[in-house]
C-alpha cells in the first residue's frame, strides 16, 4: 500500500496538480493538509474520477483543513477537535490493517515565546495533547499510521543550518523536545528517517521566499510520516517528490510517501 501525505496549500487551486500526482505515483491513499475549503466546495469528483470514492473531509473556508482520499475502503471515521478548537487540524480513519491519523500541527507564528505568542502557545500545546492521546488511545502493539504537516523538523538535518535556524519556529528547542516526546508516545518509528541516515540533509518544504528555492536549497523538512513498531517490518521503501516544488503555482511542501507491505 502506498501512503502519501503533503500540505497542498488550497486544494481548489491546486486539484489539477494533486490529480497530476494520483496519475503519476498511484497512492493508495492521499492525505492532505491546509485545503483551505469548507466541506460543501471540496472538489470531491475530481478525485472520484480518478478512483479515490472513499474520502473523509474536515474543511473550513480559508485555513486549515484535512482530508484523507483513498482506493481503499477504511471502516471508521473521526474529527478530533484539539485543545479546544474547531480549527480542523486531526481527523482518523481505520483501514483493515492499521488506523491513520492526518494531522496538520499549527505553524505557531513567528516569535518563540508562548507568553507573548498565543500561536506558539497553541502549537507547544498541540504536540503536548497529541503525544497524551496517543499513549492514552494505543497500546504499542497496535497498527496505527500518523502522517501530516507537522511544521515541525526535529533533526539537526532536517534544515539547512540548525546553528540559524535554533531560535526560528520550527527548529527551537520547546518544539523538539514535545515532538520527541509524541515521538516516544507509541514507539513510533519516523518512517522517512527509516529509510534517510539522520546524518544526510533530507528536506520536504522551501520557501516562497526564495527566489531561486533550487539554488538556495534552504529546505525544512516538516513533513513526516510516522508507524507503529508492528509496521516497521512492512516499510518497504519511501519518496520525496521534490519535482513537485517546480509545478505551476505549487504548494511550498512536495508530497512525502512511503510503500507497505501488504
Amino acid at each position: 500500500m502506498r501512503v502519501l501525505t503533503w500540505n497542498i496549500n488550497s486544494v481548489r487551486l491546486r486539484s489539477g496538480i494533486v490529480q497530476g500526482v494520483m496519475k503519476s505515483h498511484a497512492p493508495d491513499v492521499m492525505c492532505l493538509q491546509e485545503t483551505k475549503c469548507p466541506d460543501d466546495l471540496f472538489p470531491a469528483d475530481d478525485f472520484k474520477a480518478l478512483g479515490y470514492v472513499h474520502q473523509h473531509i474536515n474543511g473550513m473556508k480559508s485555513y486549515n483543513g484535512v482530508c484523507v482520499l483513498s482506493k481503499v475502503p477504511f471502516e471508521k471515521t473521526e474529527i478530533h477537535k484539539r485543545v479546544g478548537k474547531e480549527d480542523c487540524r486531526h481527523i482518523g480513519v481505520s483501514f483493515k490493517k492499521f488506523d491513520l491519523h492526518n494531522l496538520y500541527i499549527p505553524a505557531g507564528g513567528d516569535e518563540p515565546d508562548p507568553e507573548i505568542n498565543d500561536k506558539y502557545k497553541h502549537k507547544l500545546d498541540f504536540v503536548d495533547e497529541m503525544a497524551r492521546w496517543f499513549k492514552r488511545r494505543y497500546t504499542k502493539d497496535k497498527a496505527v499510521v500518523t502522517l501530516g504537516d507537522f511544521n515541525i523538523a526535529p533533526l539537526e538535518h532536517d534544515v539547512w543550518s540548525s546553528r540559524q535556524l535554533r531560535n526560528v519556529v520550527s527548529h527551537t528547542e520547546p518544539e523538539k523536545i514535545r515532538l520527541a516526546k509524541m515521538l516516544k508516545s507509541l514507539d513510533w518509528v519516523d518512517a522517512i528517517r527509516h529509510f534517510v541516515p539522520e546524518e544526510e540533509k533530507c528536506y520536504t518544504w522551501w520557501s516562497y521566499r526564495n527566489r531561486d528555492w533550487k539554488k538556495s536549497n534552504r529546505g525544512r523538512r516538516l513533513d513526516h510520516i510516522w508507524v507503529t513498531q508492528p509496521l516497521k517490518p512492512k516499510l518497504k521503501s519511501h519518496e520525496i517528490f521534490i519535482p513537485a516544488r517546480d509545478f505551476e503555482k505549487p504548494s511550498d511542501h512536495v508530497p512525502v510517501m512511503i510503500d507497505l507491505a501488504s
